[in-house]
């Protein structure tokens, strides 16, 4: 080394001055618009003639779009750690992953101790910085359920709760300049960052050995230390030789003159990318992703890790990286996959299932949105394709609606792009959820009566097959996957893009009611006439759970009418409010969009294993009301749902789509924790039922496939199977080809 093939960032260095007080941030703007990757503020609390540093960055957060912002460096002997970490992680979170950390072990104690911080000795101070690192990093492991205790000499944390979860891996760079700092740096840190005028020839040279050791000896790669730097302004000769003989990767120019960050910007930046870039290119330079000693020892046995391709190794993720918790779950389900790869593009999908193909004997899971609460997006020790990039939402026609989406998309960011347009696209009940999995299974949501499925908007598809080949379907184009896809297209290959014609829509009556179930058999049965009875334009889902003694059992509807006409929406819901005694109710006239904005961003934390029971029914009969009372009453079911469907669902012919079962008003949902007693209670329901819906049923056995879809439909699927996916690469639950899923 040390040419550590990191790829090269441009930063700048803003005083954060008060007066004027829009100046810092007026850089902090500049300094996006001409192109910097970061922008950096010292941290001197006890300067009167500075901004309070944290206060500056949050606002300029709020300011900007793209930057970084970190602080350079943040006091840590006046930021008690646990805050500053949830500090940091909120923030993270509210500009979308843009802020770093950079921290100091303190100086100037002079000044620290009149804003009454603890005066401490060099040696001390890098210790107390060694127990705020481990505070810091410990609040921010969120997907770890035990409290927080760090007993340290200098900081505590006594049972602290942990999280939130920052939006991206926040990476902590120190600034170090003497021999125990730069180890420290060394055995826990993401990044040095010095300033050149600090130092002395040959300092950069013998800090990045020191680095370097302590990184080895800890069993870590020496890239995965970043060297940042705070500069002058150099020419780009010097800064070429810095990042190519000393490593630098980072430069971030310390003015506040706007015209020295434009020259920076347009005559000094572009001429070091490109030389650096070709020399990288002529030498060979390693610039893969590092992993240490101890992230290497977590891969798992059975995946070729060298065989990842170049296209999606930077964005891979491994069980010993820490970006790791971030996918490794999916929305109920807790997972531990040997690798996920994240594919950002087409082309880079038919890589991801080109390395999947080479793996036959390794589990495989496809994410969307990651809500899978029957599928397999997340998998233990295998392959997980995560579509989260591809979540493009682009009109393709306003005049016919046309719409494509990219499987990665939300729904909750769908509707409101839609609803920008006054369109909607009836999309389940949870905005969290990921369109590929319910795009390509059903889609059974608020809308469901009066505009039918998802999938009956469908219009066509890029699809990678599982020979790596891509193909279009639609009603000209490969007539039989595009029948497939509608219903079972986890089976068949993933799709890369959909194109749907969507609705116009405008505001709709929207209804949360709770009512006294204490005699659930009447109110199943009274709920199911009242809707089977109803004018398509009202979608209502019943909610309830198991009954507990001496707790008053309550039942939820939640109800869409598809009008903005306030007295029809009265009108529609009166029936379903005399159901049963009302305890509670919400009426609001709201966007579609709206009620879909129901669900958190960022990643999902589940953990365990779901237990989904599903199926269709075409009436509920006074006896299935009555056996889904004893069902409740057993015990076993904590969470029961009937949606209703029906209304235009069955307007489409029953062999149009693989989804088959249209002439059902209602499916059935229940989920429990303990497998065996849930398919005790479940098969009493089971004689009513005339198949399933796949988005909820979590039992993989083979003989499920045999509810989900009807004989003759059940062939012409295997058939297709056969056809494009011959080695059951996409082997998701209730698998065509007769096999239990992985």
């Amino acid at each position: 080394m040390p040419d550590y093939g990191h790829p090269l960032q441009f930063g700048t260095f803003v005083t954060p001055v008060n007066n004027p007080p829009q100046q810092a941030v007026q850089l902090a703007r500049l300094s996006e618009e001409l192109g910097f990757d970061l922008v950096t503020f010292q941290d001197h609390p006890y300067q009167a003639a500075f901004h309070d540093t944290w206060t500056l960055m949050s606002w300029v957060a709020a300011a900007t779009e793209r930057i970084h912002i970190s602080g350079n460096v943040l006091n840590l002997p006046l930021r008690q750690p646990a805050v500053l970490a949830r500090s940091v992680a909120s923030l993270d979170l509210l500009s979308g992953g843009r802020i770093e950390l950079g921290l100091g072990a303190g100086g100037f104690w002079d000044a620290i101790e009149a804003m009454g911080g603890e005066r401490r000795s060099p040696g001390d101070a890098v210790e107390a910085l060694e127990e705020g690192i481990e505070i810091i990093r410990g609040i921010w492991a969120a997907d770890e359920r035990s409290p927080l205790r760090v007993r340290g000499e200098y900081y505590r944390a006594d049972g602290a709760k942990r999280g939130p979860l920052p939006a991206h891996d926040v990476p902590i760079w120190l600034g170090a300049y003497k021999p125990r700092m730069l180890r420290l740096t060394g055995r826990v840190a993401d990044g040095w960052l010095p300033s050149l005028a600090y130092l002395k020839p040959g300092d950069l040279a013998a800090g990045n050995a020191t680095i370097d050791e302590a990184a080895l000896g800890s069993g870590r790669d020496p890239r995965e230390i970043r060297r940042l730097l705070n500069v002058g302004a150099l020419e780009s000769g010097a800064l070429i030789e810095l990042a190519l003989v000393d490593g630098i990767g980072t430069f971030i120019l310390g003015t506040d003159d706007p015209g020295a960050m434009q020259r920076f910007a347009e005559e000094v930046i572009p001429v070091v990318r490109e030389a650096v870039d070709a020399e990288r290119e002529t030498r060979g330079t390693d610039r893969s992703r590092p992993r240490g000693a101890a992230a290497l020892a977590q891969r798992v046995d059975g995946i070729d890790y060298s065989a990842v391709p170049a296209s999606l190794a930077a964005r891979a993720v491994e069980p010993g990286d820490a970006e790791y918790s971030r996918v490794r779950a999916n929305y109920l389900r807790g997972g531990a996959p040997g690798i996920v790869l994240r594919p950002a593009s087409t082309a880079e999908v038919v890589d991801a299932v080109g390395f999947a193909a080479a793996h036959p004997n390794v589990a495989l899971g496809v994410r969307s949105g990651g809500h899978g609460v029957s599928g397999r997006s997340t998998n233990h020790g295998g392959i997980v394709i995560d579509l989260g990039a591809l979540d493009d939402i682009e009109v393709l026609d306003e005049a016919t609606r046309r719409v494509r989406i990219g499987p990665g998309a939300r729904w909750m960011d769908v509707a409101a792009e839609l609803g920008e347009h006054g369109w909607a696209l009836s999309s389940g009940d949870y905005g969290g959820v990921g369109v590929g999995g319910l795009a390509t299974a059903g889609g059974i949501g608020f809308l469901a009566r009066e505009h039918g499925l998802t999938i009956d908007h469908l219009r066509a598809a890029e699809v990678v097959l599982a020979d790596g080949s891509v193909v279009r379907a639609s009603a000209d184009e490969n007539v039989d996957l595009f029948w497939g896809l509608r219903g079972a297209g986890g089976q068949l290959g993933i799709v890369t893009a959909f194109e749907f014609e969507v609705d116009e829509v405008g505001d709709v009556g929207w209804a949360q009611l709770a009512f006294d179930a204490s005699d659930p058999a009447g109110l199943i049965e009274r709920y199911g006439a009242v809707i089977e009875s109803a004018p398509r334009d009202l979608t209502a889902f019943l909610i309830m759970g198991g009954r507990a003694a001496g707790r008053q059992a309550v039942a939820q509807i939640m109800a869409m009418v598809d009008s903005s006409d306030p007295d029809l929406i009265l009108e529609r819901l009166q029936p379903l409010a005399g159901i049963a005694p009302l305890l509670d109710q919400s009426v609001q006239l709201a966007p579609y969009s709206a009620v879909m904005a129901n669900a958190q961003p960022g990643p999902h934390q589940g953990r365990g294993e779901p237990l989904s029971r599903s199926g269709l029914v075409d009436h509920i009969t006074t006896r299935f009301a009555e056996e889904t009372a004893a069902v409740l009453d057993s015990g076993s079911v904590h969470f029961f749902q009937v949606r209703s469907v029906g209304g235009a669902v069955a307007d489409v012919p029953a062999d149009a789509t693989a989804y088959s079962h249209r002439d059902a008003n209602f499916s059935v949902v229940a989920m429990g924790s303990d497998a065996a007693r849930l398919d005790v209670a479940f098969d009493r329901l089971r004689p009513f039922f005339d198949g399933l819906y796949l988005s909820f049923e979590t039992d993989t056995r083979a003989e499920r496939a045999n509810d989900a879809w009807p004989a003759p439909v059940l062939d012409r699927l295997r058939a297709l199977k056969q056809r494009v996916d011959p080695h059951n690469r996409f082997r998701d639950n209730c698998s065509v080809s007769g096999a239990d899923a992985l």
